[in-house]
């Protein structure tokens, strides 16, 4: 006799669903992704700090649960020191799950943020103090609030993923920005924190590099250390082309200012870091790690296309305005306006935002 046919509905009734299924809870869940994940109960048991034993037992529960349900375990345990391997049911729920605690975090997210009760920053490291200056103007009505304030570290290269997948909330950061009218602001809502041009600085002796200041035509016969992503490799980008890293000399690929400076510390890379002025102005006076053979060189101002350093506030456009004043974006938000440094006064969206009625 053929056997019952069952398509599945959104409509389907509760009271269909197996009794194992509804036994299963969300820990037991996040130890299957775990197992998956590490290859084994006991790596498991590390990564989320548990009993080995215990994860050991709701792998079995797992087991039992959909050996009924489906015919077949979800995992089987191996030999002696081998990962666990998982059935293609088991490789199939894991997907699942996956995604499911993966919407559920989303979607719990988005509602704290829109009822106001949790906020997320990114910095990145020489931005992390634009945070600190307008911190104290919000510390109080947060903590009164138990608003929750998240702070993650972004790389330049990836903040404006993070910031379109709503991932964060805001992120104080720097890009290459055009002197005005930069498609950035139509695109964001920004507060400029300051602007500032590229410099080097060299181990280089004046006779090795002579020029007081360095145009554009110059800088491809300079010994360089220059990272191949984020904002300094934008500016690069934009001057020489994509194919920048093959025009210049570049001598060493730097992913972080510090390991440039430690290698033109060393003496073992002889050549020129590519750096904003601020940072080759800290080294030299000594309030980042430098040495005395170490100087700074200028960039000339007839570079094309003409860029500078923007650093500043990033927000999705126009978000703000769909919260109440009292929202904490909004506060925050102004928080940095009141805390800029006073020669900067130029924003996106300084007006005040519109007073909308929540609905939940």
């Amino acid at each position: 006799m053929p056997g019952i046919v069952r398509t599945p509905t959104s409509s389907t009734p509760i009271h269909d669903c197996p009794p194992p299924l509804l036994d299963l809870t969300i820990d037991q869940l996040r130890t299957l992704l775990a197992v998956h994940q590490t290859g084994s109960p006991l790596a498991a048991a590390r990564l989320l700090s548990r009993e080995h034993s215990s994860v050991r037992k709701q792998v079995d529960k797992l087991n039992d649960a959909f050996t009924q349900m489906c015919g077949e375990p979800i995992c089987i345990r191996q030999g002696r020191g081998q990962n666990y391997l998982f059935t293609p049911t088991g490789e199939q729920i894991a997907a699942h799950c996956r995604g499911m605690l993966g919407d559920w975090l989303t979607e719990i997210s988005a509602r704290r943020r829109k009822l106001g009760a949790s906020i997320t920053i990114a910095t990145t490291e020489f931005t992390v103090d634009f945070l600190a200056q307008a911190w104290p103007l919000v510390a109080d009505e947060f903590t009164r609030r138990e608003i929750e304030l998240t702070i993650t570290h972004a790389r330049t290269r990836d903040f404006w993923q993070r910031l379109d997948a709503q991932e964060v909330d805001l992120v104080c950061g720097s890009i290459a920005a055009a002197p005005d009218n930069d498609p950035i602001h139509d695109n964001y809502d920004v507060i400029e924190w300051h602007r500032e041009p590229l410099a080097l600085i060299t181990n280089l002796t004046t006779r090795e590099l002579p020029l007081q200041a360095v145009p554009q035509n110059r800088l491809p016969d300079i010994p360089l250390l220059a990272p191949a992503v984020g904002v300094i490799a934008e500016f690069l980008r934009r001057w020489y082309g994509p194919d920048f890293a093959r025009r210049l000399t570049i001598v060493a690929e730097v992913d972080s200012i510090y390991y440039g400076l430690a290698l033109l510390r060393s003496g073992l890379t002889h050549g020129a870091l590519v750096c904003a002025h601020a940072v080759a102005q800290a080294t030299i006076e000594g309030r980042l790690p430098g040495s005395p053979n170490l100087r700074l060189v200028p960039l000339t101002a007839d570079y094309h296309p003409s860029l500078q350093l923007l650093a500043g506030i990033f927000g999705r456009r126009n978000e703000r305005h769909n919260y109440d004043p009292s929202h904490p974006l909004n506060l925050l938000w102004a928080a940095f306006a009141a805390t800029r440094p006073a020669a900067h006064h130029r924003t996106s969206a300084d007006r005040a935002p519109v007073t909308r009625q929540r609905t939940h």
